[in-house]
């Protein structure tokens, strides 16, 4: 069997249904004999370019072991599911059981950013108050 990695993205309306849907793939996989050894939910992030006129899409990743016959069916739940905006899967070298780079920098504390009731570079300079 071979390792894979899975990003997929769903649409943002159908948000509340990725953690289904990652049971149904994981079940999937799990049914033709494969592992699943990583699943994120990366939630709701910018994308790059607009897809179907979308700003913005729900992530989700899985690292699996399995045969060609489970990423066949797996391919084929993505193409039917109209949810589904995009998809990749990359042969991979070898089990993946750490988070993720995304997820760890997720639960690293960020600095909040600082709104000034003026407007601002955000470093605390105003570039647009002349001063008289």
């Amino acid at each position: 069997m071979r390792h894979y990695e899975v990003v997929f993205l769903v649409h943002p309306d159908q948000s509340e249904q990725v953690p289904g849907m990652l049971e149904r793939y994981k079940a999937l996989i799990e049914g033709e004999g494969g592992k699943v050894h990583r699943v994120e939910d990366w939630g709701r992030r910018q994308l790059a370019y607009p897809i179907q006129h979308l700003a913005k899409a729900h992530y989700a990743l899985m690292n699996i072991e399995c045969g060609p016959e489970a990423i066949t069916e797996l391919k084929s739940g993505f193409r039917f599911n109209d949810a589904v905006l995009r998809h990749l899967i990359v042969q991979w070298h070898g089990i993946e059981t750490e988070p993720s780079l995304i997820m760890k920098a997720s639960k690293e504390d960020k600095p909040t950013r600082r709104h000034d009731e003026d407007s601002g570079d955000g470093h605390g300079h105003n570039h647009d108050r002349a001063d008289n």
